[in-house]
């Protein structure tokens, strides 16, 4: 039976984050049991369209999961448990933010009945002036009594969140919170650890404009913030995180993930590797048989075709879009060399029917040239050098 991963997406917040471009925003309890009432419909009516495949991974994210009333979290797992083809060992992720409700003791023992087994903690810094200055609901204090509540709940899969790159920040700084990261009781089994990227829309992009390579060019920089740090900087950041990290235990798995042995999330690897996913919620994409997709983000949309007006899911869908064997080559490419270990020559063959040095040769012999990408055994991976410029290389791929 083949397998499918399904995310569900939660677009409320406390409040948005200063850097934070994603679909989330502030809502009160009426709407959010509006949503999750409308969510639930569009997972009842999506069922038979996984009937024939086994769910091995779940992953919760937003927005903040936790901000809801946890008891809307763990009906809905149950929903799905009772219509859905649920492996008894699948990864079944969500997102957390210390700084709400659903961090508290009681609620991360709910969710861990409810079958989550696997809690991304979103840190992203451990100094209070870096948190306020991101725009956090949350302080060092209260990341600490949500870890502990977590591990006492029975979670033994635990993920955090760390930003580097942030307006004013040291590499000195930088270090210290991955070693703080390090230093928790027991530390995390993995750690995704990314740099700050300035998106248009955002408070930030209005604060500093486009970034830019150097603190000296920093664009509309405004009055009073902070500077960003240069890309040397930002570089050595990028480097420190994998020596530190590797010197305890843990392994660089892609380009900002690393995981002690057997934690690597499944659910990401299953996008890096263009493995079929199902998503559920406002805005939510999907990759399945073939056909890439995307719900509505627009809340009365999405609420009224599942309650109102009793569409179904036809009614939230937008940019279907078949694709065609370029398309899925180029991203078969463009997400698999995101894995330090890279891309299969043999999966692309399998996939496509075509050896990848028919389709790409040109390309593999110039970035090998350059040092950029490497073969080893059956796999072609970007080089140290290549994970510097990645996205250059990954661009490469296009047809």
């Amino acid at each position: 039976m083949n397998k499918i991963g399904l995310y569900i997406h939660i677009p409320f917040c406390i409040q948005k984050c200063l850097y934070c471009d994603f679909l989330s925003f502030p809502e009160g309890k009426k709407q959010q049991a509006l949503y999750f009432d409308a969510l639930k419909n569009e997972i009842l009516c999506s069922k038979e369209e996984c009937k024939e495949y086994e769910v091995d991974t779940i992953f919760i994210g937003g927005g903040t999961p936790t901000a809801v009333a946890p008891d809307e979290i763990a009906n809905m797992m149950k929903l799905i448990r009772d219509n859905y083809n649920v492996l008894d060992d699948a990864e079944i992720t969500m997102e957390c933010n210390p700084g709400t409700i659903g961090a508290g003791a009681d609620a991360m023992k709910l969710y861990f009945d409810a079958g989550i087994n696997r809690i991304s903690i979103g840190l992203q810094s451990a100094n209070d002036k870096e948190l306020k200055l991101l725009g956090r609901i949350h302080n060092r204090q209260q990341f600490e009594e949500c870890y502990r509540n977590v591990r006492a709940a029975g979670f033994l899969n635990v993920n955090v969140d760390l930003m580097g790159a942030l307006p004013g920040q040291s590499i000195s700084d930088y270090e210290d919170n991955l070693n703080y990261v390090l230093s928790l009781d027991p530390p995390p089994e993995h750690i995704s650890a990314y740099s700050l990227i300035i998106e248009e829309g955002t408070p930030f992009y209005e604060m500093y404009g486009e970034k830019t390579e150097s603190i000296d060019s920093a664009g509309s920089i405004s009055e009073g913030a902070l500077p960003l740090p240069d890309e040397d900087t930002e570089r050595d950041m990028y480097h420190r995180t994998k020596d530190i990290l590797s010197e305890n235990g843990y392994h660089r798995y892609e380009i900002s993930n690393y995981a002690k042995d057997k934690f690597e999330c499944a659910h990401n690897v299953r996008y890096w590797k263009c493995r079929e996913y199902l998503g559920f919620g406002l805005g939510a994409a999907s990759l399945m048989k073939g056909r890439r997709f995307s719900n509505t983000r627009v809340l009365s949309e999405y609420t009224k075709s599942l309650l109102d007006e009793g569409e179904g899911v036809a009614g939230i869908r937008r940019d279907e879009e078949i694709l065609d064997d370029n398309a899925m080559m180029e991203e078969f490419m463009f997400m698999g060399l995101r894995l330090i270990q890279g891309v299969n020559v043999n999966d692309f063959y399998s996939r496509f029917g075509k050896e990848i040095f028919d389709v790409y040769g040109d390309v593999i012999v110039n970035l090998i040239e350059k040092e950029l990408l490497v073969r080893n055994g059956d796999y072609l991976r970007l080089t140290d050098k290549g994970l510097d410029v990645s996205n250059y290389c990954m661009a490469e791929f296009l047809i």
